[in-house]
């Protein structure tokens, strides 16, 4: 019985953008070190490339001993480093197999290794995973959405469904929230929770979001000028120079008005990227666009953020909205929200109402729109469009 263990360092690609490649060849030569000391002679280090290292265990007839020596490790390379007077300070996350119990060969074992590794990065870093057969039961599920949604992008399987957002003032309709569904063949409505973050660690985010804004624009392009569409922006979309040429092809396209769409991004932007994110943001805002701050105050937030003269709106995520009902903390988090707004001149959304009690309280506190299923649930396109009419009927009499 042997074992393979895969480390991934956590935080070191801030190491070499803040203090350059010297420092960060430094830093890995000191993590090298550190486990060498560590794992002794009970077997080998190898670094497979970046900041990747693999380790072999030649005698894993205890896993006490295994599970021990990936507690020392992630302890020891946790210590800081200090290079010419600096201290620096990384993780790591380690992903174990077992052989033969989970793999008769070196390949593998190696696939094991790196399965159970992914699982110690999403459950929060600075872990240690140790590969079970309903971790490969979840990788191929996985791989075989990704697959799929791949070509479901070409295949004319997604749809936009809208959802109003209303006037707290007169209750007119204002616009709507375009959110992407996708229709499998097989499975049916596969639920965004489900595809979104594999469209993000794959990379097909960004050809599913072009789609999004392309979609949404044209929708937009049917309905009055002031009905506006709004678009959330996933974070990977945000790393790309090119969006704001993007979405302003798809303005210019469908002959809309810049300010009649509205992106909206999420406070996780600003967690690894903030510079690059923020230029781009920035970009996007001087198009004409407006830029939305979705579920704030559930997340990282930084008031920080608030200051770069980037957004327009602040949304109220619905679990403030339900807990206001009986909860004076959180009306008082609400005001705090509703006033910070005003003093940056932003406009504020309350999302989630589902009752006429919820609307009325998130309108006595200050808030200037609403979104909810009081007022409609996401709807296709022609529900949208009868909707859009029959208040402009409504606006003339």
């Amino acid at each position: 019985p042997c074992a393979i263990m895969f480390l991934d360092l956590d935080g070191f690609k801030p190491v070499n953008d803040t203090f350059g490649h010297p420092k960060g060849d430094a830093v890995l030569k000191g993590v090298a070190q550190r486990l060498v000391k560590e794992v002794g002679d009970t077997g080998y280090v190898g670094r497979m490339g970046g900041d990747e290292f693999a380790i072999v265990i030649k005698d894993a007839h205890d896993r006490k001993v295994i599970e021990n020596l990936a507690d020392r490790l992630i302890q020891s390379v946790a210590q800081p480093y200090r290079i010419d007077k600096v201290e620096i300070r990384i993780g790591v996350s380690i992903g174990c197999a077992f052989g033969p119990i989970d793999g008769q060969s070196v390949d593998d074992l190696i696939q094991k290794a790196d399965i159970a590794l992914y699982q110690a990065k999403n459950q929060g870093r600075g872990t240690c995973c140790y590969f079970n057969a309903e971790m490969q039961s979840v990788a191929e599920h996985k791989l075989k959405i990704e697959q799929d949604l791949a070509h479901a992008i070409g295949a004319g399987q997604l749809r936009l469904l809208y959802q109003p957002l209303i006037s707290a003032a007169d209750q007119s309709l204002l616009g709507f929230e375009a959110l992407v569904r996708w229709h499998h063949p097989t499975r049916g409505v596969v639920p965004p929770t489900e595809f979104i973050p594999i469209a993000e660690e794959t990379g097909l985010i960004m050809n599913l979001g072009d789609w999004v804004i392309e979609e949404a624009c044209r929708a937009a392009s049917t309905w009055p000028e002031h009905i506006s569409i709004a678009v959330n922006l996933s974070a990977r979309q945000l790393g790309l120079p090119a969006l704001p040429a993007t979405v302003n092809a798809a303005l210019s396209r469908y002959r809309i008005q810049a300010n009649r769409l509205e992106l909206e991004v999420t406070e996780s932007v600003f967690l690894e990227d903030t510079a690059g994110s923020l230029d781009v943001l920035k970009r996007l805002r001087a198009l004409g666009v407006g830029i939305a701050l979705d579920d704030f105050g559930t997340g990282y937030s930084s008031l920080g953020y608030l200051n770069k003269a980037v957004f327009h709106k602040l949304k109220i995520d619905g679990s403030f909205v339900r807990e206001a009902s009986d909860n004076k903390e959180t009306v008082a988090i609400i005001q705090s929200i509703v006033q910070l707004a005003k003093s940056f001149r932003m406009t504020v959304t309350a999302e989630g109402v589902e009752t006429a009690d919820d609307f009325t309280r998130m309108r006595d506190l200050g808030c200037h729109q609403i979104q909810g299923y009081l007022f409609g649930r996401p709807m296709d396109f022609d529900r949208a469009t009868e909707l859009v009419h029959g208040t402009q009927k409504k606006l003339t009499a």
